[in-house]
């Protein structure tokens, strides 16, 4: 083998990710070869969208210790980079990676350049940039008096990643205080639109009975299901969900 061969192989990155979150840009961004560990949770199709592709990875439990032997020269983390991992990756020659968690948009678009630039690929982000772009320059619009709500009425603040995306689809999130919605007060002032996770839906808790109740079927509100597992991190998984839901509009 040529000598130059060995050294684009030997210089080449191998990613692992420890979180769920962190999982989807790893899964998004890195090229077949590149991603030598992912999160337990990115397996399980009831958490990640992206569970097919993600099986096809050694999963791993969120621990360092469990990705060493697989040779990774970079490992993500969000909010999990203890001063012990990063002592530990230190003296094995490995570099970490704590992706802030995103509390909006601008976030996510910082994580998907970090990510694809430890990918050594600072361009492989421009697409997904390139469509939240399209979102803002086409999102200035009246948007629709509209309820994310969750197993048992659960809801998000009137600011966030999950209310900002919503804005960009063209929804306005009605202020919930303490962040759960009654039934008396979903009956009393319904919404225009009632946006509802089907996170695990099939699982039959009290939670998820609240949906069944008369005074939630009696609201007069158009309801539209969304797929709770891409809101969880509110991440680049949004993008899609978000243009879906304009369409929708």
């Amino acid at each position: 083998m040529p000598a130059f061969a060995l050294l684009i192989g030997a210089s080449a990155v191998r990613l692992a990710s420890l979180n769920l979150c962190a999982d989807e840009y790893a899964l998004l961004l890195a090229r077949p070869g590149e991603l030598v560990s992912v999160s337990r949770l990115s397996h399980d199709p009831l958490e990640s969208p992206l569970a097919a592709r993600a099986r096809r990875i050694p999963a791993n439990r969120g621990e360092l210790e469990q990705v060493i032997a697989r040779r990774p020269t970079v490992v993500l983390t969000m909010g999990g980079a203890g001063r012990a991992t990063k002592i530990i990756a230190g003296r094995v020659g490995v570099r970490t990676i704590d992706l802030p968690s995103p509390t909006d948009i601008a976030g996510v678009e910082r994580n998907l350049r970090l990510v694809a630039s430890a990918l050594g690929d600072p361009r492989r982000a421009r697409p997904w940039l390139n469509r939240i772009a399209r979102l803002k320059a086409s999102g200035r619009q009246a948007r629709v008096d509209t309820l994310l709500l969750g197993s048992g009425g659960v809801s998000v603040g009137d600011w966030s990643p999950a209310t900002e995306w919503m804005a960009l689809a063209g929804f306005r999130q009605r202020t919930v205080a303490g962040g759960k919605v009654t039934l008396e007060g979903l009956a009393a002032r319904p919404p225009a639109l009632i946006l509802r996770s089907d996170y695990r839906s099939g699982q039959m808790s009290f939670g998820q009975r609240w949906f069944d109740h008369a005074l939630v079927r009696r609201a007069r509100a158009r309801v539209v299901r969304v797929d709770g597992r891409r809101w969880t991190c509110a991440g680049p998984l949004m993008i899609a969900e978000t243009e879906r839901l304009r369409a929708l509009r």
